[in-house]
């Protein structure tokens, strides 16, 4: 009992630490990100901080995997630099009986990790792309900050307008360059409004001047208008059955098992079974000297790490093209990852131990 509970506690200080620490770092590098993004035209400016919380939702399984995966190391590694693990093994506890208190803190993040990537990861995904997809297929207009010229998403067109604060959609002094393969035309008016008309956004311009010019006969046509109305581009959000395959219900997936879905499929699955296998492999890579100055078995582990998540997502490009099934994916790479954890356990607890019997039965037969 005394050595469960030590550990337990020693364990969940050091995640929650961990944790704090990397959702720290994680979610300023996503807010910098977002912000450039906000300022690229990708994201709407207001709508930054709902972005980011979809962002972190979706990074956050991994973010508690790798806290799990740190705690474990630095733990067992602190134990080692203070001989702690010396009094255990020579009480007779073997690495192995490590497995159960590591097992017992960890398995309500690991419940954790299973509910985020099968219902938040899909919802948050879809969110996001609805949102993003809400901003860019607004119209030109809506884009145009007032008293500032600006080009259209496809560079073809560049806009001029005056808006009041309170104005809404609705515009003054509008100016309108499009360039055209064959045509380039100079549009002004008044004042100006978005009007919906079915799936369509109608810009409707009210007393103005269209001059266009044809590049081939070098023909000039100026023309005026009290109404003048030209579309603006402008579609319905897509809706669920266009979405991409991260942004649909794990259900969804399961019911229609294509190439693409069963790579999602992989990717969540898998990252649910790496945080488990990562566990046992921490127990293992947390050996290390007490007599060296210098601790490297962290550095080890986080590589470790590393290599882990990318194979991964290779995994995961694999079942999507094709070259391998969603089971050999699952059974094959986090297979061998568990039965390399379960050997690393077996030879730390006997590799210690084989060179002094050796010895030893060397000694009696001398």
């Amino acid at each position: 009992m005394l050595f469960d509970s030590t550990l337990r506690k020693e364990l969940a200080r050091s995640f929650g630490a961990t944790l704090i620490v990397i959702l720290t770092i994680v979610l300023t590098m996503m807010l910098i990100r977002t912000l450039g993004q906000a300022a690229g035209g990708q994201v709407a400016p207001q709508d930054v901080v709902l972005a980011l919380g979809y962002v972190g939702l979706g990074h956050l399984p991994t973010m508690l995997a790798l806290s799990l995966f740190i705690a474990v190391v630095a733990t067992l590694g602190r134990m080692y630099k203070d001989s702690e693990m010396a009094i255990w093994f020579a009480s007779g506890v073997g690495l192995s009986r490590f497995v159960k208190p590591v097992l017992q803190t960890s398995w309500p993040v690991l419940l954790v990790i299973g509910v985020l990537l099968v219902f938040v990861w899909p919802w948050g995904n879809q969110n996001s792309t609805e949102l993003r997809a809400r901003y860019e297929q607004r119209s030109d207009l809506s884009r145009v900050s007032p008293g500032v010229f600006q080009t259209s998403r496809d560079g073809s067109r560049v806009f001029f307008i005056e808006r009041d604060a309170d104005a809404g959609v609705n515009a003054r002094n509008v100016f309108i360059l499009a360039n055209g393969a064959d045509k380039e035309s100079v549009t002004s008016a008044r004042s100006g409004r978005l009007e919906t008309v079915g799936e369509d956004r109608m810009l409707v311009l009210d007393r103005g001047q269209r001059n266009e010019m044809d590049r081939k006969s070098g023909e000039k046509t100026i023309a005026s208008f009290d109404t003048y109305s030209v579309l603006a581009w402008e579609r319905a959000v897509r809706r669920a059955e266009e979405r991409p395959p991260k942004a649909r219900p794990t259900l969804d997936l399961l019911r229609e098992p294509t190439l693409k879905n069963q790579a999602e499929l992989s990717w969540r699955f898998g990252l649910l079974l790496g945080a488990g296998n990562l566990l046992l492999l921490g127990v293992g890579l947390a050996a290390t000297n007490p007599r060296r100055a210098s601790n490297w078995n962290l550095l080890f582990a986080l590589l470790g790490f590393v290599v882990y998540y990318n194979l991964v997502n290779l995994s995961q490009a694999w079942v999507g093209s094709g070259r391998m099934s969603l089971a050999g994916a699952l059974f094959g790479l986090h297979g061998s990852a568990f039965v390399l954890a379960i050997a690393l356990m077996w030879w730390r607890d006997h590799a210690a131990m084989t060179p002094r019997r050796w010895r030893r039965g060397a000694r009696a037969a001398a």
